[in-house]
């Protein structure tokens, strides 16, 4: 292949030009990526409000954060409330940690219970799971980046944490709960996104 000798303004220009056509290409790019993080607002209701979206946000990108997991929180001026059930012990730590470095945060009261290890547990876990999110009416729960449905087991009891779209969902989940042997008991605490 022959290549042309570019030299000098020739050059140049064509470089320009490339640089002109890439830089559409770049923004859009850019734009895409999302916005980027704001910083808290001055007036102490709006700071709440954005302080609320910030604690869920770092909440929901922990990595072991899972659907056997439900963490919740409270916000209390400058203070955070962290409360719900883990079952690793290492996303209590992290949960404490990811919200502590939020700016304008003074306090981290973590009160987040980590479930006791158990193999009975463990088993009703993945049964309930199946048994939920293997539901034909509650598979397309099962295809957001973040589960909406929260399946706590504690010693054989089963809480279901979380937010569904309509009340015959919430109903077919404790339905499906209450299928899963070897469960002393099902608590469906479930919300209903319209209500």
């Amino acid at each position: 292949m022959i290549r042309p000798n570019l030299s000098g303004p020739r050059k140049a220009l064509i470089s320009l030009f490339a640089l002109i056509l890439l830089l559409p290409a770049a923004n859009a790019v850019l734009a895409a990526s999302g916005p980027a993080r704001q910083a808290p607002p001055s007036t102490a209701a709006n700071y709440e409000s954005w302080l609320t979206k910030e604690v869920r946000h770092e909440l929901v990108m922990l990595p072991f954060y899972s659907v056997f997991d439900n963490l919740e929180y409270k916000v209390e001026g400058t203070k955070v409330v962290l409360i719900g059930q883990v079952v690793r012990p290492v996303l209590k730590d992290d949960a404490g940690s990811a919200v502590k470095h939020i700016e304008g945060v003074t306090e981290v009261d973590n009160q987040i219970q980590v479930l006791p290890p158990a193999p009975m547990d463990d088993q009703i876990r993945r049964a309930e799971y199946r048994a939920i999110y293997g539901s034909p009416s509650l598979q397309m729960y099962s295809l957001r980046s973040v589960a909406p449905i929260h399946i706590i087991v504690d010693n054989g009891h089963v809480t279901l944490d979380g937010t569904v779209s309509t009340e015959a969902d919430k109903n077919v989940a404790g339905l499906m709960a209450n299928k899963v042997p070897d469960v002393f008991s099902v608590t469906n605490n479930l919300q209903v996104a319209n209500d």
